[in-house]
């Protein structure tokens, strides 16, 4: 059974800076296409951003402040969230899908993943 377990997650003030991590109990962890999400309360979950083999992929809303990365040897996925604000507050998911992928699937939507961690709570003070 593969299991995603995200860590990393906080409270930090506005302008701070924050880093996720996400371990996956995946065999051939490298082949996988890595996302993270978030949700915040009465919204819908959205992309963040993406790494399908050496493309990565980024909502506009954080372009130039989150960083997306993987460790294969560890099995491990990150997100670096700098300058954050607090409409950055949400429950943050990390998730994969298998090959083959594209652009469009991986920002698509949460239906393009295949496995999901539980969330970790990001919350932002002004």
């Amino acid at each position: 059974q593969v299991q995603m377990v995200e860590s990393g997650g906080g409270l930090v003030q506005a302008g701070g800076s924050l880093r996720l991590s996400c371990s996956a109990s995946l065999r051939i962890f490298s082949i996988y296409a890595l996302g993270w999400f978030r949700q915040a309360p009465r919204k819908e979950r959205e992309f963040v951003a993406a790494m399908g083999g050496s493309d990565t992929h980024y909502a506009d809303s954080v372009k130039g402040r989150f960083t997306i990365s993987r460790d294969n040897a560890k099995n491990t996925v990150y997100l670096q969230m700098n300058s954050l604000k607090p409409e950055d507050t949400a429950v943050y998911y990390c998730a994969a899908t298998r090959p083959p992928y594209s652009r469009q699937r991986l920002t698509g939507g949460p239906s393009a993943y295949d496995y999901w961690g539980q969330g970790t709570q990001v919350t932002v003070s002004s």
